[in-house]
């Protein structure tokens, strides 16, 4: 399956943003507790980004850990390096694309992580075999996704805006069902720990951006809602209008971020 997604650094960031500022609870504490880590692991990030979760199990773990990260976007790892820099760590990051076979040695790490990322594999049962390979005997895969009912507020709002049918998300639409079903076959074990923390916007701004920043981060996900050149700007314009309606009547929107945790055994 073939996922046209190439999300911004720009997009990335702001939703993160929103996501600390109007949420109530914190996924890399979380994250961290699903986890318990050790020191003296070797952790692999794959789909690292900007270096947000190696710099998480870097701080956890006092630095006594081996981190590497790895992504397929120069614009990120650019700042993940340059954040390395600055806090004087020494996490390796390279240039890792899950598409293809890791430049990697076989039983090489004990924890595998891919936060937010596995479900824009081309072929997931590859990835994953990939990073089964490069897995410690009883070493753990970690993955972190939406679940179906994630966001579901968000959705219905630009339905009701646009009185169009939401294309299937990469991550909604494969997480829970060919993800899950792919790892309980290659490990000997999975667990789901699930993760709910709900936004809450008394105001229509933060949530716009938000709005504005996922849809943008690659048209090609929406491309139904887009074909000629200033719909982008309508289609924000219809869903402001709408946000605004919400708020006036209820008060607040409150947006429930509903994540999947799965941890795998080898």
């Amino acid at each position: 399956m073939k996922i046209n997604f190439q999300e911004t650094t720009t997009d990335l960031l702001t939703r993160i943003s929103i996501h600390d500022k109007y949420g109530s609870k914190n996924i890399d504490k979380w994250m961290l507790q699903v986890l318990k880590l050790k020191p003296g692991l070797k952790i692999l990030d794959v789909g690292c980004g900007s270096g947000k979760q190696c710099f998480s199990f870097f701080d956890e773990l006092k630095g006594l850990a081996s981190i590497m990260g790895g992504d397929v976007s120069d614009e990120l790892l650019s700042k993940a390096r340059t954040e390395n820099t600055r806090r004087r760590t020494k996490i390796e990051f390279i240039l890792l694309d899950f598409n293809n076979q890791f430049e990697l040695s076989d039983n090489k790490f004990d924890l595998v992580s891919c936060c937010f990322a596995i479900y824009y594999a081309k072929d997931i049962p590859f990835t994953i075999k990939e990073m089964h390979r490069v897995l410690k005997p009883n070493g753990c895969l970690f993955t972190t996704g939406p679940m179906p009912e994630n966001k579901s507020v968000f959705y219905k709002i630009i339905e009701e805006a646009t009185g169009k049918q939401i294309p299937p998300m990469p991550g909604s639409s494969r997480y829970s069902s060919e993800i899950l079903t792919t790892l309980r076959n290659q490990f000997s074990r999975v667990e789901v720990n699930i993760f709910e923390n709900p936004l809450v916007f008394k105001i229509a701004d933060p949530f716009l951006a938000y709005t504005r920043a996922s849809l943008s981060e690659d048209r090609k996900l929406w491309s139904s809602f887009f074909s000629e050149a200033d719909d982008f700007e309508k289609v924000m314009q219809k869903i402001t209008e709408v946000v605004n309606q919400h708020i006036a009547k209820e008060g607040k929107i409150v947006m429930t971020k509903v994540v999947g945790g799965f941890t795998a055994l080898k």
